[in-house]
């Protein structure tokens, strides 16, 4: 059992629940969406450069690191035939572990494993061409330790983004996010559209690392 990782870095997680700390990166190959907006598509084809590694030899290289955070992303991580042995044997060895999740592919299997690792599952919004491939199924198996994450490009995204959150009770049952497409949306126009529809714990998230870095640099 072998994964195709195209990048492992460390550095501090961007977005999320844990946006700010430090964290172990894996990036896999390969995605089975095609987001307008997306910045890691050179990870996403079938032929981008990779290694293949063991379970055991990325918990060996997180081991390594020092860092307790593995962030598990891609491309689209739930893509990877046997993840569950990667997560299991990471959170063994004492990692807490997040998937960042395109929202098109189930939990259920990995949310009801004993050593369960915490899920950041994007909402695709209109204006990423792929809102149609969502799975909204998965929110039922989502806990507050979990993340929906609605990428915004357009102030009619953020109103379907509204009517999600609504529709599902989405507060209730674990964070949420609203973030930019970056460069396509204001920040402050964001702000003022939830203070206009009250949404309550719902938090307005920039992704730290492309202000930090340069918005199109690999490896952080």
């Amino acid at each position: 059992m072998s994964f195709l990782v195209v990048e492992k870095f460390v550095s501090i997680n961007g977005e999320g629940q844990r946006a700010g700390e430090a964290a172990v990166f894996i990036r896999f190959r390969g995605c089975n969406l095609s987001c307008s907006y997306c910045d890691t598509k050179w990870a996403n084809s079938p032929d981008a450069p990779a290694e293949s590694m063991t379970a055991e030899e990325i918990v060996k290289y997180a081991a390594s690191t020092g860092i307790t955070d593995v962030t598990l992303t891609g491309g689209e991580p739930l893509l990877q035939p046997e993840l569950h042995v990667l997560t299991d044997l990471l959170i063994s060895s004492g990692h807490r572990v997040e998937i960042e999740t395109n929202g098109s592919q189930p939990v259920e299997g990995l949310a009801k494993r004993a050593l369960r690792p915490s899920f950041t599952l994007d909402y695709k919004l209109p204006d990423s061409g792929m809102e149609s491939r969502m799975l909204t199924g998965n929110y039922s198996f989502l806990t507050m330790e979990d993340t929906v994450k609605f990428v915004a490009g357009s102030l009619s995204d953020l109103e379907k983004a509204l009517l999600i959150i609504k529709t599902y009770g989405l507060c209730e049952k674990c964070r949420v996010y609203l973030s930019p497409v970056f460069g396509k949306i204001e920040p402050a126009q964001m702000v003022d559209f939830m203070i206009k529809n009250k949404m309550n714990s719902v938090r307005l998230q920039l992704q730290l690392h492309k202000f930090i870095w340069p918005p199109d640099m690999r490896g952080v």
